[in-house]
């Protein structure tokens, strides 16, 4: 990734996601961010898409429409439940090499990925979900 100038409200924003373990809401994000220094949640909500456009944060969207953003470290996959809705991580990624292949047959720059399942976990299953 390229150098790129942030603001403040955008160091900041990227600090607290790389310190989460698992991807965030925007809104849990401001509640986080709002202990240590005055921001409002709509600088939030620019930080983030600023970060976006800059290829250091990503996200993905919950079965309920909530967005949820991480830093790009490393591509995030998930098998997501569709009767509880919560979310498992997988931790292998089956596209790095068609990602290779596509990165050197194109001219397209990938920056990052996303894979993500829909079924049911084992006790939504069970539960005949």
């Amino acid at each position: 990734m390229t150098q790129v100038h942030c603001t403040p409200a955008q160091k900041a924003v990227l600090q607290l996601l790389r310190q989460q373990i698992e991807p965030i809401s925007a809104q849990a994000l401001y509640t986080l961010i709002k202990q240590h220094q005055r921001i409002g949640l709509a600088t939030v909500y620019r930080a983030l898409d600023a970060l976006k456009r800059m290829d250091r944060v990503q996200h993905r969207v919950t079965l309920t429409g909530e967005k949820l953003y991480n830093a790009v470290e490393q591509d995030r996959h998930y098998m997501t439940c569709l009767d509880c809705g919560q979310s498992f991580p997988l931790n292998t990624c089956p596209l790095k090499g068609l990602e290779f292949s596509l990165q050197h047959s194109s001219s397209f720059t990938i920056y990052y990925h996303t894979l993500e399942f829909f079924g049911l976990c084992e006790p939504c299953s069970a539960q005949g979900g």
